[in-house]
């Protein structure tokens, strides 16, 4: 029973991945990745930004003991 319910869902997705859903286009995807990129750099800039002010002001507090 727990094997027909298995193969019942897997049909149904597979059915549902071919006809139901609407994959976007290659130049679309290359939008997407360009954008996460972008995202990502500016991201990671602001983090190590951070990291670095935080980094200086410790030394410095440091400095005084």
């Amino acid at each position: 029973m727990a094997k027909n319910k298995f193969v019942t869902y897997a049909k149904e997705s597979f059915d549902e991945l071919m006809h139901k859903v609407s994959w976007p286009t290659w130049s679309e995807l290359q939008g997407s990745a360009i954008v996460v990129s972008v995202a990502s750099l500016i991201i990671a800039i602001v983090v190590f930004a951070m990291d670095e002010v935080f980094r200086n002001v410790l030394i410095q507090f440091y400095k005084l003991f």
